[in-house]
């Protein structure tokens, strides 16, 4: 069949992203010895500059990873968690019913520089300078502007001159734009990279002890003390209302990323490796679950999936992500083993029927009768009404891509693999710190204002995130990572590629460019937490024939166009022989794999 681009094969090491300078960054870094955890961490750096409307240093980054050797996957959660300050009353008495989707208010910790540096620490054999400089090198001396970068910036360039305007000063030179194309540079932020270089190596010729250094320098030194600072002020949110926030430099000095056990749920002769319930990522375990009852009925003719096939796969995430708005959450009492139950899917199973279901219907796992938020009441607003300045602004109903986050796939000759998903931080979300270079995140917009949810927003949790990086063992092997960028999307798209590439048999870059599926059929994780019943949206390559039997079974079709939904990508390695394999997604023509 036919594919936009080749499988990659190769034996020293793999690299797929969601743009090619982040690609080639991690690849140089295994050409000169590192390994994957290097290259991933590189790559990660890299993506803050040359993304800046999809990621940033304020941001975050969950991971799925296996050392080489090691027994069990782990997870890396640079998720910062929410501020002293961030109690639903003192958001009650703003006169909110929701955390804004953008500016300072909805802030967590910042997470991902100690993230990486933690797994540089304790899996990566490089130093900081190593993983850093070109980075460095991309602020201080400029990057290739793609062209969604200035189309973010038009969306919310009056919010910027008007309300924020040390954001107009960097990203709008000159009172316009930059054109998709030219170089950009951010000095600002070179300058921040070269100091926490500068602090780190201070501390003397130890790798580790740089690496502490560094890790000070953000959360208790000059990058809190400017936060905290700046963090002060009142910006205009999506609230319509200015805010200061409630992020302090104390609640960054008590906070630290820290590494924990994989979800793992085996799915045939698979296991599914996953972050836990303070991400969605279960839910894709969830819709497995719930699909391996109706395997019989999925397939794929000629690398397109059935009309039969795209209903049953909605039908079951209909299911899965309302159990996501009643349950997930970081919290421990997530009744997280009952919900993945083989007894739970054949329970939940028995509600898919031949018609697309226009309900939230979440279970009871463990007889416990299920709650749901107030805002998971069905409403629809048009993107084109959107707020440019949204937490994430991801595919929109019309399947009109509005930007989204990242990812990241590493896998090294010794068969060291990992998955991430950086995210946050975006250009248009929240206003620029000048000092620094770089804004805060919005990722306190996921949790719920409303008491006794495992998603309340409570001072020290971690909001539930869509973040959802996946790998797959085989008889308890890495063989497999693989994710993509997309909001409540990524574990749809992230199913539609199982679909194919494991449950079809097509190769990776065939599953990758297979067409792609998604609903909208639950509340949304992000400001304004909107969702239409029924919705389904495809890719027009399923074919009329396809598209008139879903419309027949009741969906509310949107057809988006033949190459727009999904940014995936992946590696794999067969311990066999150690062949490694690696592709990514064309759409967007952003994304690469490199590797040999």
């Amino acid at each position: 069949m036919f594919t936009t681009r080749p499988e990659l094969a190769g034996t020293h090491g793999m690299v797929a992203s969601t743009h090619w300078l982040a690609s080639a960054a991690g690849m140089a870094i295994l050409e000169d010895g590192g390994n994957a955890f290097d290259a991933a961490v590189a790559a990660g750096f890299v993506l803050q500059v040359v993304e800046p409307h999809l990621n940033g240093p304020g941001g975050e980054v969950p991971a799925v990873f296996q050392a080489a050797g090691q027994s069990q996957p782990r997870v890396l959660c640079g998720q910062g968690v929410a501020p002293a300050g961030a109690t639903i009353e003192h958001y009650r008495d703003l006169g909110l019913e929701l955390v804004p989707g953008s500016g300072l208010l909805a802030a967590t910790v910042p997470g991902a520089w100690d993230g990486w540096l933690i797994l540089l620490r304790d899996y990566g054999t490089k130093r900081l300078r190593d993983v850093l400089d070109r980075a460095i090198g991309y602020a201080r001396d400029g990057f290739p502007i793609v062209p969604r970068i200035p189309d973010t910036i038009d969306a919310v360039a009056e919010l910027f001159k008007e309300h924020w305007p040390s954001s107009a000063s960097l990203w709008l030179p000159d009172g316009r734009s930059p054109a998709a194309g030219s170089r950009f540079r951010n000095p600002a932020l070179a300058d921040t990279f070269e100091r926490l270089l500068a602090e780190a190596e201070n501390a003397g010729s130890d790798r580790e002890a740089q690496i502490e250094a560094a890790r000070r320098a953000w959360y208790q030194g000059f990058v809190a003390a400017e936060i905290d600072s700046f963090a002060r002020n009142a910006f205009l949110d999506d609230s319509g209302r200015p805010h200061a926030g409630v992020l302090t430099g104390q609640d960054m000095a008590t906070w630290q990323a820290s590494f924990e056990d994989a979800l793992t749920v085996d799915i045939g002769s698979w296991t599914l490796v996953k972050c836990g319930a303070w991400t969605q990522g279960p839910v894709l375990a969830q819709q497995l679950r719930l699909l391996d009852g109706f395997k019989d009925r999925l397939s794929y003719i000629d690398g397109v999936p059935t009309a039969e096939t795209i209903h049953i796969a909605i039908e079951c995430a209909k299911l899965a992500f309302a159990d996501r708005e009643a349950w997930y959450g970081d919290d421990p009492d997530v009744p997280l083993a009952a919900l993945l139950s083989e007894e739970y899917a054949v329970n939940r199973r028995a509600l898919v029927t031949e018609h697309a279901s226009f309900e939230l219907r979440p279970g009871s796992p463990n007889g416990q009768p299920p709650r749901l938020p107030t805002f998971a009441v069905p409403y629809f607003v048009p993107a084109e009404e959107i707020s440019g300045a949204l937490g994430e602004p991801t595919v929109g109903n019309s399947g009109v891509v509005r930007g989204d986050t990242v990812h990241i796939d590493v896998v090294d000759a010794a068969g060291n693999m990992i998955s991430a998903t950086p995210s946050g931080g975006w250009l248009q979300s929240s206003p620029t710190i000048p000092s620094l270079g770089f804004c805060l995140g919005t990722r306190a917009q996921m949790f719920t204002l409303e008491h006794h949810f495992a998603s309340s927003l409570r001072p020290g949790r971690r909001p539930r995130i869509t973040l959802s990086p996946s790998m797959a063992l085989r008889d308890g092997v890495p063989r497999l990572a693989f994710g993509t960028p997309g909001g409540d999307q990524q574990d749809q798209w992230q199913l539609c590629f199982w679909l194919a590439h494991i449950g079809a048999g097509l190769n990776m870059q065939e599953a990758i460019d297979a067409p792609t599926w998604h609903s909208g059929a639950f509340p949304s994780s992000f400001f304004p937490r909107y969702w239409q019943p029924g919705e389904l949206v495809v890719e027009s390559r399923i074919g009329d024939a396809a598209i008139t039997e879903l419309r027949e079974r009741g969906h509310l079709v949107t057809d988006a166009g033949p190459w727009t939904l999904g940014r995936m990508s992946a590696v794999s390695r067969d311990p066999a022989d150690g062949m490694l394999r690696a592709a990514a997604n064309a759409r967007g023509m952003q994304g690469y794999a490199v590797g040999r």
